[in-house]
């Protein structure tokens, strides 16, 4: 049982796949936590019902708020290191125990994301080709090849975390992450994993979130060049 490690679960409105989710999680990892932003369905008492730390936010405020919860949980709590899943079951809990053992080699990398299998049949086409663009987009903006940028599914050191401010709220701050841990010359690897598409409708919204990423570029690049010039 993983004990160092917390698993950090945003949730909106997942109660179709909750409770099956964290049973899974519950075999592999002690310490997990589920951040229920603002749900409107029973995510929150099914999360409670399996025993597992819950913190809930009164309003949906975004993805990235749902992670900066649990990220600040994490710090104060002094766990070594955090995992982060989606809340909809697409991915699988032993690919989670994977990354722990690439974790304990005590490696330099910061951060290990997972890597799907972008020309899977059983992706949808859009998602493909917002996957690959966004992948080269960022990896050229973190200094590194980061095959899929996009993964929920990620291990990333508390050192790493105690290293970034994070400005943005929606799913981009998990583009934010990778962008300013490439500044501080983090190492981020990828780790092949399998995932699970179901016929659930994606809560991504293509134009809206598009918009804000180039907006969370625009912030990130403003607030780093008033702070170090242009030094990276």
């Amino acid at each position: 049982m993983i004990e160092d490690i917390l698993v950090i679960i945003p949730a909106y409105n997942e109660e179709k796949k909750i409770g099956q989710l964290l049973k899974n999680i519950k075999k592999y990892f002690k310490n997990i936590l589920v951040v229920d932003d603002g749900s409107k369905d029973k995510t929150k008492e099914i999360s409670e019902k399996e025993n597992v730390i819950v913190i809930s936010h009164r309003i949906n405020k975004g993805k990235g708020e749902a992670l900066k919860t649990g990220f600040k949980y994490a710090i104060e709590k002094n766990f070594s290191a955090v995992i982060t899943m989606d809340g909809d079951g697409q991915h699988f809990p032993e690919d989670a125990a994977k990354f722990v053992e690439k974790y304990r080699k005590k490696t330099k990398v910061g951060i290990w994301i997972g890597k799907r299998e972008i020309f899977s049949p059983d992706m949808p086409f859009l998602r493909k080709i917002t996957n690959l663009s966004m992948s080269f987009l960022i990896s050229l903006l973190s200094f590194q090849w980061i095959p899929d940028t996009q993964c929920g599914l990620r291990l990333i050191k508390i050192d790493v975390l105690k290293k970034i401010k994070l400005y943005t709220s929606h799913y981009e701050t998990e583009s934010e992450i990778l962008i300013k841990s490439g500044w501080r010359g983090i190492k981020i690897k990828s780790i092949p994993i399998k995932t699970i598409y179901s016929e659930e409708k994606s809560k991504i919204k293509p134009i809206r979130d598009t918009v804000r990423f180039f907006k969370m570029l625009i912030l990130i690049f403003f607030y780093h060049f008033k702070k170090y010039g242009n030094r990276f």
